[in-house]
C-alpha cells in the first residue's frame, strides 16, 4: 500500500478490472486507500465514485459482484490490474464489459481484421468446450470426439490423443509443402484438441500461461 501512487489523481488510483477466465477488459474504476483496504479485507473489488464522492461495491444493488482472484500493480505504481470473477455483466448498460463503442480501425486493425488476443481466443475456446461437455448438446463435434468408443476399448482421452497426433503430423506436412493459409488452418485444428486434451486432464489455459511465465523469467 505504501508503495502506491496515489498523488497523481490526486489520492486516486485508476483500476483496471479484467476477467481472470476470458482475459476481457470489463472496466475501468478508480480507488483510494480505502477502497483498496476494502477490497484486500473482503475479496470483492470497491471502488471510489469521482460524481458521488463515495465509496462504493461492485455490484452491491445490481448483484453483479466482482470477486478479485489477483491484484496486480504497473511498473510505475500507479495504476492497478484486477483480475476477476465477474457475476453477471460488468457494465451498467447491461453490456458484458464497458468497451463496446468502436472508435475506427487502426491500420493493424484493418490488416489483422481487429483481431482478439490469441490467450482471449484460447480462453474463450476453453470455455466452449467445458460447456459443451457439461451440457453435451446433440450434434455437438466435442461430444462426438469425446465419447468412448467400447467396441475399440477406447476412452474419450485415448480418440483426443490420437487427433493430436494427426494434426500434429499435418500441421508439419502443411509447414513444408503448403501455403501460410493452410498453416493458420491445420495449426487451428491441433489448438483445438489440445484444449480439449486439457478439459479431460482436469487442467486450464491459465495453467500453461503461468508456466510459459515462469520460464520466460528464467
Amino acid at each position: 500500500m505504501k508503495t502506491l501512487d496515489f498523488r497523481k489523481g490526486g489520492g486516486l488510483i485508476p483500476a483496471i478490472a479484467q476477467d481472470a477466465r476470458t482475459g476481457d477488459v470489463l472496466m475501468l474504476a478508480y480507488m483510494n486507500r480505502e477502497s483498496l483496504k476494502r477490497t484486500l479485507a473482503t475479496g470483492y473489488a470497491h471502488y471510489y465514485s469521482r460524481s458521488r464522492q463515495e465509496q462504493w461495491k461492485k455490484g452491491e444493488t445490481s448483484g453483479h459482484v466482482q470477486r478479485v482472484r489477483e491484484i496486480r500493480v504497473d511498473c510505475d505504481r500507479d495504476t492497478l490490474l484486477l483480475k476477476v470473477d465477474q457475476t453477471g455483466p460488468a457494465c451498467h448498460t447491461g453490456r458484458a464489459n464497458c468497451f463496446f463503442r468502436p472508435v475506427g480501425k487502426t491500420r493493424a486493425g484493418q490488416d489483422r481484421g481487429g483481431s482478439n488476443g490469441l490467450g482471449v481466443i484460447l480462453n474463450r475456446l476453453f470455455l466452449t468446450i467445458d460447456d459443451r461437455l457439461r451440457r453435451r448438446p446433440r450434434g455437438s463435434y466435442t461430444v462426438k470426439l469425446t465419447r468412448p468408443n467400447r467396441k475399440k476399448n477406447k476412452t474419450g482421452l485415448d480418440k483426443v490423443l490420437e487427433k493430436i497426433g494427426e494434426e500434429a503430423t499435418e500441421v508439419i506436412l502443411a509447414a513444408v509443402r503448403k501455403p501460410k493459409s493452410y498453416v493458420v488452418s491445420e495449426v487451428s485444428d491441433l489448438m483445438f484438441h489440445l484444449m480439449v486434451m486439457l478439459r479431460l486432464r482436469g487442467l486450464t489455459p491459465d495453467e500453461i500461461a503461468r508456466e510459459l511465465e515462469r520460464r520466460e523469467r528464467e
